[in-house]
């Protein structure tokens, strides 16, 4: 990706965060809806009453923690919240620093994002306590987290754009090491055994790689492709994208093994997340092979969407509904908002 390209990309995620961190709230909060609001007839999790928003982004492959962010608004600012729940129990952590959340782990460990002085620095959420993570110079993502808490993501240099893939290692707490891979690549996902897939090179002439436990590194290709971008891994399986001359990009499902590749149904607009078992989610709709069963919950009025999915086939997934405007304060303008509420749901499709 060229630098400038890269660079607005990072630049805009950054400034979404700041922009949630520090803005001035301009009305009350809303409240939780009762679930006779929503038309998911699925499991709802708990969240914050007071919270304006809460989401759902990442669930363990054991399916026994899930990780998300909040907003509240107050009347000097807005908090952002980090939201873990533990077999449904929910603990919310307020920190200026939980702008997103990557992934977690079976041990409950959690990764994401949040932003410092305009520039993007991960954390860790582990033992009770949110912590940066050390990193070099440059805008620097955390994506990634394995069972034995080895974390990758990628650091951009500010001056040339260039990126270059990281892990944090379990085994040396409070180091990171640049990783070897193909020039200008980042990180995008680590399986319990520690093999790592990633992009590299310009913008819209991306190639994939996936680098092994014992350090080799190879390419995950697909025959007439004019680029490639894997978007996470667990067990054997990778996912991402491909552009094969069409008007869109397919989505396609690669087998670590032994580099194989398959193209994903079309039912699927997008993909999110691939378990241990090589299952896929995206949108409303989950796969197994050639397989898919759209996940319940739409309705009218009602937007719900997959964000991961754990090894057990919990499914992790947003429900967006309507909310009436929150009632309005003397000297407070009113707000329109849209209440994000998270729900679960397992499928065996």
């Amino acid at each position: 990706m060229t630098y400038s390209a890269r660079h607005r990309m990072l630049t805009a995620a950054v400034a979404g965060l700041l922009s949630a961190s520090f803005a001035v709230a301009a009305s009350g909060a809303a409240t939780a809806a009762p679930r006779s609001a929503s038309a998911c007839n699925l499991i709802s999790l708990p969240f914050p009453a007071d919270a304006y928003r809460g989401e759902a982004d990442a669930v363990d492959p054991t399916g026994r923690f899930v990780a998300g962010t909040g907003l509240r608004i107050e009347e000097d600012g807005n908090q952002l919240l980090l939201l873990v729940w533990d077999r449904g129990r929910l603990t919310t952590i307020e920190s200026s620093l939980a702008g997103s959340v990557a992934d977690v782990n079976a041990r409950g460990v959690v990764v994401g994002n949040g932003a410092i002085t305009g520039r993007s620095r991960p954390w860790a959420y582990r033992n009770g306590t949110l912590e940066l993570l050390p990193a070099p110079p440059g805008y620097v993502m955390a994506e990634a987290i394995n069972k034995a808490g080895d974390i990758v993501g990628f650091v951009q240099e500010v001056d040339t754009g260039r990126t270059s893939p990281l892990r944090w290692p379990a085994a040396r707490p409070g180091t990171y090491e640049m990783l070897d891979a193909p020039a200008d690549a980042a990180a995008a996902g680590i399986t319990q055994d520690g093999t790592i897939v990633g992009y590299a090179g310009e913008f819209g002439a991306w190639t994939s790689w996936v680098r092994r436990p014992d350090g080799r590194v190879e390419t995950l290709t697909v025959p007439g492709a004019r680029w490639t971008q894997v978007h996470t891994a667990q067990g054997h399986w990778a996912i991402g994208l491909v552009d094969l001359g069409g008007q869109s990009s397919v989505r396609v499902r690669w087998d670590l093994r032994n580099g194989s590749w398959s193209r994903i149904p079309d039912k699927l607009a997008w993909v999110t997340d691939v378990n241990a078992r090589g299952t896929v989610i995206g949108d409303e709709v989950v796969a197994r092979g050639t397989a898919t069963r759209i996940l319940p919950g739409s309705g009218e009025g009602v937007n719900v969407g997959a964000n991961a999915i754990a090894d057990t086939s919990v499914i992790e997934r947003h429900c967006r509904i309507p909310q009436r405007p929150p009632r309005r304060r003397p000297g407070h303008a009113g707000a329109v908002g849209r209440l994000l509420t998270s729900r679960r749901h397992t499928a065996t499709g």
